[in-house]
């Protein structure tokens, strides 16, 4: 008999959240030290926060409203490192670090406990999308031909409201790098999940799209030069996670719905519409985010002529080139599925859409955001108003992954002195007596610089703080 691993572990029983902490006690996953706001260098290092996994729950699918919210953003960390255990990651250096936390990301053991958390995370934080979907008012591939350009339209006109709100920023250099890094989160992602696609045995039904896919990622492949050369005018690296802690869930969720459908392999159909979202999505923002890269950060945007962008013909022939061999074997299912993974990709571009301004408005305005704190302690002491709060005694370099809360909160300093941030650019230094309001949902972390720091943080509910303000 073999002996068991030195790291082996009994597997959990069938409840989901014990599954869930257990494949995210890896040691790859354990929370983040003081010197790895950035993880350019190892790309199994995936700070999950375990912790918090002791209160949240996915023993269910995830309500629509909170898809912003503490679970979301954990629970797409996590399937990211499901979905990634079977891509090749080689470090730019192997050092005795980086060595452990490879080991543990490719083990034996995290490779079955992933399978068991798989369809646990997948269930909580995709069931939501059936709530609300619009199905096409007849079947075929004309109505999805027709839905598809329609779309296309209906997105050319109203322009991108994340990249607007990073053009509208104050700290241009500092939204461009984090509209940049989030890009570096998805799109690597959407296309390993295409390139996983490709494959298949396809030619017995539909000849073409096995070489469609194969094209695909070969584009991708080839960009390679000229999307590091654009990362690099952005001062940011290409490997996975490199910046992991910095995505946000939307960021992570965009890529992980690709590789959902992929891995998946029953939902081909679901697939290619989410396929063509892809590529309708990136003919739309190319120009966008190539302005914005050059305006914001002076970088080489070169990336974005490498492959032809597409306009309504060339969705036309994608579209019928996809469906019309599958819809002769197969009849409307192929179209029904097709239109859910259209409808839900595009579902989560708008998702991403809301949460980058929000979470770039926010960054760009942090003074006032400090001044808001002020008014609402006020408030409070004012009105003998008591609210829930948290007390944090934490000490030197004890760090906090980044997260979001699921509550508008302050961040009142008490004693000591602590760094805070929200993108890879720079810190905020907080002293004894410094507050900030941190809206429900905003991506942050932090690291304390004194011996010690004392730090309260009281719950703010909506009602009262659309009174004050």
């Amino acid at each position: 008999m073999t002996a068991p691993s030195p790291h082996y572990s009994p597997l959990p029983g069938d409840d989901p959240n014990e599954i869930v902490k257990a494949f995210a006690a890896n040691r790859a996953f354990r929370a983040a030290e003081w010197e790895e706001l950035t993880t350019e260098d190892n790309p199994y290092r995936r700070p999950v926060r375990p912790d918090d996994l002791a209160w949240l729950d996915y023993s269910g699918p995830m309500p629509a409203d909170k898809a912003l919210k503490l679970s979301g953003l954990l629970g797409h960390r996590m399937l990211r490192n499901v979905y990634d255990l079977d891509a090749l990651y080689l470090p730019p250096a192997r050092t005795p670090a980086v060595a452990e936390d490879q080991k543990a990301f490719y083990s034996h053991d995290n490779r079955v406990l992933s399978a068991l958390a798989k369809p646990v995370l997948e269930n909580h934080l995709f069931s939501f999308l059936a709530e609300g979907r619009t199905p096409l008012e007849r079947p075929g591939v004309a109505a999805a031909t027709s839905h598809v350009i329609g779309a296309f339209e209906q997105r050319r006109a109203a322009g991108n409201k994340a990249i607007d709100a990073v053009e509208r920023t104050v700290g241009k250099r500092e939204a461009g790098t984090f509209l940049m890094l989030q890009l570096s989160a998805f799109l690597p992602a959407m296309n390993a999940a295409v390139g996983r696609a490709a494959l298949g045995e396809y030619d017995l039904v539909c000849d073409s799209l096995r070489p469609l896919l194969v094209d695909e990622y070969r584009s991708w492949a080839n960009s390679s030069a000229a999307y590091t050369k654009m990362l690099d005018g952005g001062g940011l690296k290409t490997p996975a996670a490199a910046y992991w802690q910095l995505y946000l869930t939307t960021s992570l969720a965009r890529g992980n719905h690709l590789h959902h459908l992929s891995v998946n392999r029953e939902n081909l159909f679901a697939f290619l519409g989410a396929l063509v979202h892809k590529k309708m999505d990136e003919s739309l923002t190319r120009d966008r985010f190539a302005n914005a890269f050059a305006t914001c950060l002076t970088a080489d945007t070169g990336y974005f002529g490498t492959a032809p962008a597409l306009a309504e013909d060339g969705l036309r022939e994608l579209v019928g080139r996809l469906l019309t061999p599958l819809v002769a074997r197969y009849g409307d299912e192929v179209v029904e599925g097709f239109h859910q993974g259209f409808e839900d990709a595009a579902r989560f571009a708008a998702l991403w859409e809301t949460d980058m301004v929000e979470q770039v408005t926010w960054a760009d305005s942090i003074q006032e955001y400090q001044d808001k704190a002020i008014r609402i302690d006020k408030y409070l002491s004012d009105n003998n108003i008591v609210v829930d709060l948290d007390t944090f005694v934490e000490s030197n370099e004890e760090t906090s992954t980044t997260h979001v809360h699921n509550e508008h909160r302050l961040v009142m300093i008490e004693s000591g002195q602590m760094h805070f941030w929200n993108n890879v650019t720079h810190k905020i230094e907080f002293n004894q007596g410094d507050k900030i309001l941190i809206p429900v949902s905003r991506l942050h972390g932090s690291t304390v610089l004194s011996g010690e720091c004392t730090y309260h943080q009281p719950i703010i509910p909506d009602d009262m703080l659309n009174q004050i303000f």
